[in-house]
């Protein structure tokens, strides 16, 4: 019955393609592609795509592996199923599968269309042992919600990724779609959307979320703002987010002054419930002109309209690099074979630094909060390999054991940028900075024009001064690690180490446990973290698995409700802990005290001296 209803369906939909088409050489005309967003069968959306003709006996079909911005290794071509080519007659030609992502289409002279059926990631990501990252992720909600990451519904034809697509989406009536994808006209259909693409990238770079919700819009500058809001229980509509992201980006615009790369800005934010068939992944994905951010529902309004200003900032940051300052590899992407650009540390480093750096020169944040940020990121950044050297990670972070690092990125990478940063505002009397570095390869560079890769360090230290080029020989190309008190130093700050107090499971927002999505999602206690009172006094130890908590088996579900218990807990509460520490299970049994942490925080040094004042207030106020 499924395989049926399938068939008629397909049927349908490529009647009329008859031998009448007129033959062109393939390229000359734009790739027609249609998304079937009303008939959902099973949770899947049938896509078909017309190339124009091909001169050429073998034709090759790809679904992306890896998309710009993920660093990872997705094969989004496993989502997809039942794949088909048709010749002008509608009658099927020979199809094999030569990977997860590519098909081989034999008597290529003769295609006429493709068509397969997609399935969603969302709906896998608890059981895969390698998830897909919900903002790179696709969800099919009939009737509901669609996110369309487009890279894993539309794919492109060898030697056809430079051609122009058009988009045609069928979708219900209710659903509004958001994106920056060009529009066709309105033809008043209110069913089908034609959206429109200078190339395969452009498709693949402006995700689509059709949802039932209003669209909140301001203008920041001459940068027209649109927030998308999918609450499945409505608890969060744009217009109640709008202000506080208005107030950001007003504050990241000022921060940019006149670096501006885009006249456009869409945030799609979806709002997952949680419920084990939806995203879990929570974060953002960049494009050039959007970005879509998953968090879940339940977060409290505060801590929602946090997380979106640490989230969409970094998003927001992107526009500078490396979606304006990239290298030929993020200009010519392979969506199937990538090389991997070597400066991380300025794709996701520098980004992540600004997205702190404006608010404290923004008045969004005070000098203290500044501090905690910066010392959280070193003490993260000591949970990796402190001696790999970053370009070496950037270049093969595809493969272990580069890929375990990658989180780094956002600490150590901003680390990187705060380090330069004060070299340069020193040894420019406080006149250049990072900010300013990206001001100048903005201008060299740009959207269309990448650098080489491999002379990017040697630019930038040609820009500068030559103890910048020992800076980068020492800690990016190198493997020594920074010593952070020497720069902090630099500006009138360091560290000490004073005891505060702490939750029992969390200090702050920051968690002492986590999720293991590759072991059936166990929770387990962190590594390479300061642990608080409470959990060394009990004689947990990173890397546990927490297995009962008084006789509650643990899990995902059953740890949330046993947190917010622990608010409650008294010094002489007493509990009783199951571990699984290696092969050997171990009780811990116990009062669980008063949670206290042995915390190093950044502070002025005693006398700060004029110099040491001077490039402090050049450094926190630009």
């Amino acid at each position: 019955m499924k395989r049926s209803t399938f068939a008629i369906l397909m049927g349908i939909l490529l009647s009329g393609c008859g031998a009448a088409k007129t033959l062109t050489t393939a390229g000359n005309t734009p790739i027609l592609a249609a998304i079937d967003l009303i008939h959902v069968e099973e949770d899947k959306v049938l896509v078909s795509m017309d190339p124009g003709a091909f001169t050429v006996d073998e034709v090759l079909f790809y679904i992306p592996k890896t998309v710009p911005g993920t660093y990872s290794t997705d094969n989004y071509g496993k989502y997809i199923e039942d794949f088909k080519a048709y010749d002008y007659e509608g009658k099927l030609l020979p199809v094999s599968k030569t990977d997860e992502n590519t098909w081989s289409i034999s008597q290529g002279k003769n295609l006429n269309k493709i068509a397969y059926y997609v399935n969603d990631t969302y709906d896998t990501e608890t059981e895969v042992e390698e998830a897909v990252f919900s903002p790179a992720g696709t969800n099919i909600a009939k009737d509901e919600n669609f996110m369309l990451n487009l890279h894993g519904f539309v794919g492109y034809f060898k030697g056809l990724k430079e051609v122009p697509y058009e988009l045609t989406i069928s979708a219900p009536a209710e659903l509004k779609a958001t994106t920056s994808l060009i529009q066709k006209p309105d033809d008043d259909d209110n069913t089908t959307d034609v959206f429109l693409a200078d190339r395969y990238f452009d498709i693949i770079d402006n995700p689509i979320l059709y949802a039932k919700s209003e669209i909140a819009s301001f203008k920041v500058n001459d940068i027209v703002v649109n927030l998308s809001v999918y609450s499945p229980n409505g608890v969060y509509t744009a217009e109640s987010l709008k202000a506080s992201m208005e107030k950001m980006m007003g504050a990241q615009k000022a921060f940019l002054g006149e670096i501006d790369g885009t006249k456009e800005y869409n945030i799609l934010l979806y709002l997952s419930t949680l419920d084990g068939t939806d995203a879990t992944g929570f974060g953002a994905l960049e494009h050039h002109t959007s970005t879509v951010v998953v968090l879940p529902e339940q977060l409290p309004r505060e801590a929602l309209e946090e997380a979106m200003i640490d989230v969409v900032s970094h998003e927001f940051f992107h526009i500078v690099t490396p979606l304006n300052v990239h290298s030929e590899e993020i200009q010519y992407f392979d969506f199937n074979d990538p090389k991997m650009s070597q400066h991380l540390w300025m794709y996701e480093g520098t980004t992540e630094y600004f997205a702190n750096l404006f608010q404290i020169q923004q008045g969004l944040i005070n000098k203290t909060e500044f501090y905690e940020r910066l010392m959280a990121k070193i003490n993260n950044a000591r949970g990796y390999n402190d001696s790999l050297s970053f370009t070496e990670m950037s270049r093969n972070i595809l493969v272990e054991p580069y890929k375990a690092n990658y989180a780094n990125v956002y600490e150590k990478g901003a680390l990187i940028n705060m380090a330069l940063d004060i070299t340069l505002r020193e040894l420019s009397h406080g006149e250049k900075g990072v900010l300013w570095l990206m001001k100048e390869l903005s201008k060299k560079y740009g959207k269309g024009t990448p650098f080489d890769d491999s002379t990017l360090i040697d630019e930038i230290v040609a820009m500068t001064y030559p103890e910048v080029r020992t800076f980068f020989d020492t800690h990016v190309i190198g493997n020594t690690p920074i010593d952070y008190g020497t720069f902090l130093s630099k500006a009138g700050l360091t560290t000490t180490i004073k005891e505060e107090r702490s939750s029992y499971f969390l200090d702050g927002d920051v968690p002492f446990i986590d999720v293991d999505q590759t072991a059936g999602n166990a929770i387990f206690i962190r590594n390479g973290i300061e642990l608080n009172s409470f959990l060394t006094t009990f004689g947990a130890k990173g890397g546990d698995v927490i297995k009962q908590i008084n006789g509650t088996e643990i899990t995902l579900e059953t740890i949330r409700p046993i947190i917010g218990q622990s608010f409650g807990w008294t010094p002489d509460t007493e509990i009783t802990m199951v571990l699984k520490r290696g092969e050997e299970e171990v009780t811990l049994e116990g009062k669980v005290g008063t949670p206290t942490l042995n915390v190093e925080t950044i502070v002025p040094v005693e006398e700060v001296d004029e110099q040491q004042g001077e490039l402090q207030e050049a450094w926190l106020k630009g």
